[in-house]
């Protein structure tokens, strides 16, 4: 075993940056460090609109059982405004799972020679870094909106909570746009 090449540390050192540097990866990289902050933010992100749904559907869960009583046969038919208020809820949460799951599908910064050359990868990483912080600000603002919030509060500031969810899609957008070739 003395003078065998298969333990020499070096040379294993060697074969695995080789490696590294084959598949386009260097952990000293800023580039792989913005790109798994890129990652781990939008996970985030899924995550704060997840609890924002939930807030919303449980909203309309309680919004259900106070005004949508069982048929009785003094008022076998729900109140038509009750209906279209659980209607405008039921379609903020639907809203709210949509951007999770476009937040999910976004695109992430590639890791090509391709993408090295043609467009300087740091430069759009970084503004990528500003586009998620803005994603993640308009996120937590309508979480927090949420956040304990009632049925009849949400269906009194429907206006606002559906900019916010605006807002929200023209940042996804832009986030969008700047990894678009």
């Amino acid at each position: 075993m003395a003078g065998s090449t298969f333990y020499d540390a070096d040379k294993l050192t060697q074969i695995a940056t080789n490696l590294f540097y084959g598949w386009g990866y260097n952990f000293y990289r800023v580039e792989n460090q913005l790109r798994a902050d890129d990652q781990m933010v939008r996970a985030r992100v899924c995550d704060i609109l997840g609890v924002a749904r939930v807030a919303v559907e449980d909203a309309e869960a309680a919004y259900r059982r106070a005004y949508l009583p069982p048929p009785s046969r003094e008022k076998p038919r729900p109140d038509a405004q009750a209906i279209q208020n659980v209607q405008a809820l039921e379609s903020l949460a639907r809203d709210l799972g949509a951007l999770e799951g476009h937040v999910r599908a976004l695109p992430v910064p590639e890791n090509d020679r391709m993408t090295q050359r043609f467009r300087r990868e740091a430069e759009t990483l970084s503004r990528l870094v500003e586009a998620d912080q803005s994603l993640v600000a308009r996120t937590e603002f309508l979480r927090e909106l949420l956040a304990g919030a009632t049925a009849p509060w949400m269906l009194d500031h429907m206006a606002d909570l559906r900019a916010q969810i605006g807002a929200l899609e023209a940042a996804i957008q832009v986030r969008r746009d700047l990894l678009a070739f």
